[in-house]
């Protein structure tokens, strides 16, 4: 007992440093805790911290029993219903895209039909977590293009909802068409009667929660949710979308800021346990011998979710930065991912299962961040044609929101045609902006030297004009913000 309380506190305490090394440089917590499980685990030469990974099955449920309560207490329904239908399109093409691509990979893989749902759904929904951090850390959250891309999210999340209930039946091994029938009209059954609990039970519920001290609203919670992902265990769904419906239920009730509060840190101690114990059982060895099918999937990931973005910004209007920005911030995979696996191997799938979407979580949920803050290269391979041909779109910035530095656009025509500081440099120059404070002509952030960029940096002047021919936008450093849009473009936040 004393060995295993100090493998664990020291496993977790190591996951926690790795983790907080990984976010000075942008990396998400997901992938650091599943790397501590796997180098860590008995599945890895080397010391070996918990020696039986099964040990900690009970710890670990409670981990995505709450991760997915957080979730559905978080669930934005209204924003969602409210969104209009051009999102669900949006949403649905990307799902659509995604889910038949891990489809179409797990029916060639030949591993089973079990198994190629599994394989659908962990290629078909994205990590909200990872998406929403970027959006934080890459400092879009006023950009046109993200309202868009957090409602995707959310509609992937009702989808999960709706995929882990179908996929209970397959899971469970239904025998007959008649038991695989019934089994499927019992999950759907729960989910009907547990959205009725939301819509006309939230009031009984808050009753039955409702304490003043926080103490105790914690210990009924926990209780509540767990009792009800048992129940969901016990009519034959997961004990994932258990946790969640009764999240919606409870996101429909005044007591749910105060969940959300003292939920939150449980939530994020135990899903790390969570992750940590999914990595305590990949045997290294195995990763070797789904190198090749990880590679497939993430190279057909990037294309289809390049291929969504283009296709969601033709249907907003959005330019060609939005779109590579659209299909790079909903890269990564992660926490739904694993949740697929584990349910795969607890149901006893073909073992590669697991190593697999491992593997595939963490190159997508390294690749993201890096890809997502690249963007505007990827920007330039997009042609207009496949937007809206009679546009002339901006290829670098898609921000829309107000700009306060106006008065400062004193400038607005120049003869120059030249970056004089390249000239005198013997530099070269991709375009030129126009300082609308001084005058000054200098070349863009692309171009080698930075000069435009340089000379906010001394002087402070904030806005800047595109020299190029046919653009007439204008952007503000210290905003950051794009202050006019491109000559002819209707205003769509492009």
């Amino acid at each position: 007992m004393h060995a295993d309380l100090i493998g664990l506190g020291a496993i977790v305490l190591l996951a926690g440093l790795v983790a907080r090394l990984g976010r000075r440089y942008g990396f998400p917590t997901v992938p650091c805790y599943m790397l501590i499980g796997i180098v860590f685990g008995p599945g890895t030469p080397g010391p070996v911290l918990v020696e039986h990974p099964e040990d900690l099955t009970l710890l670990a449920s409670l981990g995505l029993v709450l991760l997915l309560f957080h979730l559905g207490v978080e669930f934005p329904a209204e924003q969602v219903l409210g969104s209009g239908k051009r999102l669900f399109i949006a949403a649905g093409v990307y799902i659509g895209l995604n889910v038949s691509a891990g489809l179409g990979l797990g029916f060639a893989l030949g591993w089973g039909t079990s198994e190629a749902l599994v394989i659908a759904g962990a290629l078909g929904i994205s990590s909200s977590a990872i998406a929403t951090k970027l959006l934080i850390e890459l400092r879009r959250l006023t950009n046109a293009e993200t309202p868009i891309i957090l409602g995707v999210i959310v509609i992937e999340d009702i989808f999960l909802a709706f995929y882990l209930a179908l996929l209970a039946p397959v899971l469970n091994n239904s025998g007959s068409t008649l038991d695989f029938i019934v089994d499927l009209l019992i999950s759907f059954g729960f989910l009907v009667a547990l959205f009725a609990l939301a819509r006309w039970g939230a009031r009984a519920v808050a009753m039955l929660l409702d304490s003043r001290e926080d103490e105790l609203l914690a210990i009924l919670m926990v209780g509540l949710v767990v009792l009800v992902a048992g129940v969901a265990l016990e009519v034959g769904v997961s004990e994932a979308i258990g946790a969640l419906m009764i999240g919606l239920v409870v996101s429909r009730t005044a007591l749910k800021e105060r969940v959300e509060q003292l939920v939150l840190p449980l939530r994020d101690v135990f899903a790390a346990v969570f992750f940590i114990s999914f990595g305590l059982t990949i045997d290294i060895g195995d990763l070797g011998g789904v190198a090749l099918p990880v590679a497939i999937a993430v190279c057909a990931t990037l294309v289809t979710n390049l291929t969504a973005g283009v296709f969601t910004a033709r249907l907003f209007g959005f330019n060609q930065r939005a779109a590579t920005n659209i299909g790079l911030t909903v890269l990564g995979r992660g926490e739904f991912s694993l949740i697929l696996a584990t349910l795969a191997i607890a149901a006893g799938l073909d073992q590669r299962m697991g190593p697999f979407v491992a593997l595939y979580v963490l190159v997508l949920a390294i690749a993201a961040p890096l890809l997502a803050s690249q963007s505007r290269h990827f920007a330039r391979f997009v042609p207009d044609r496949l937007l809206r041909s009679r546009w002339k779109y901006v290829q670098s910035e898609t921000m829309s929101t107000a700009c306060i530095h106006q008065d400062q656009m004193e400038v607005t025509e120049t003869g120059i045609d030249v970056c004089q500081q390249c000239v005198d440099d013997g530099g070269t120059w991709v375009q030129l902006r126009l300082c609308m404070k001084c005058g000054l002509v200098a070349c863009c952030d692309d171009s080698p030297a930075r000069h435009a960029r340089a000379h906010y940096e001394d002087e402070h002047h904030p806005v800047i004009q595109s020299l190029q021919p046919g653009a007439d936008w204008q952007y503000c450093y210290v905003d950051e913000i794009l202050v006019r849009e491109p000559l002819g473009q209707a205003r769509t936040g492009g």
